[in-house]
């Protein structure tokens, strides 16, 4: 396995960042949840034409790494839109950061984790990241940057309700 290089993801990418988002989301979370659910969940979570937007967004930031020719992992930046009383507009969160299984113990995610956090990061601003409450993995890799938990919330995929941490720096 060659080291990994991480780049700016443009609206060209959209069908390699799609194609990995639903990749790294079945293979991690796939298993919780029925067959239709989890269908109608990516469909709509990873749509073409929302996957372009976040991609044309000026106010968001994705990042592709890739590995002997193959996207393995990435990282989703933009404004806070979790469901917590403290959230403004000047707000950052980290949306989503996800390496594939194959990749994970190499340092990506961190590597990743630190181009994602020093995008966001601007004097006074919160920073925010939603984690499965199940994922202590990641809860304790954000810990160490200094996300505290201050919430809670449900995320639904399809009729399950997963219970989601909001963590929050700064």
């Amino acid at each position: 396995m060659s080291q990994a290089t991480i780049r700016r993801a443009t609206p060209a990418d959209t069908e390699t960042l799609r194609a990995l988002a639903c990749a790294t989301f079945v293979e991690t979370f796939g298993h919780l949840y029925p067959p239709e659910d989890l269908r109608d969940f990516l469909e709509t979570a990873y749509a073409e034409d929302r996957a372009r937007g976040e991609l044309s967004d000026p106010a968001q930031a994705l990042w592709l790494a890739e590995a002997d020719g193959r996207a393995v992992g990435y990282a989703h930046v933009g404004p806070c839109r979790l469901p917590h009383e403290d959230v403004t507009p000047a707000c950052g969160e980290l949306k989503r950061l996800y390496v594939l299984k194959t990749e994970q113990g190499s340092g990506l995610g961190s590597r990743l984790l630190k181009l994602a956090l020093d995008w966001l990061e601007r004097p006074g601003r919160l920073l925010w990241i939603g984690v499965w409450s199940e994922n202590h993995g990641a809860q304790r890799l954000y810990g160490k940057h200094g996300f505290v938990k201050v919430g809670e919330y449900e995320f639904p995929v399809g009729r399950v309700r997963d219970r989601e941490i909001i963590l929050r720096r700064g």
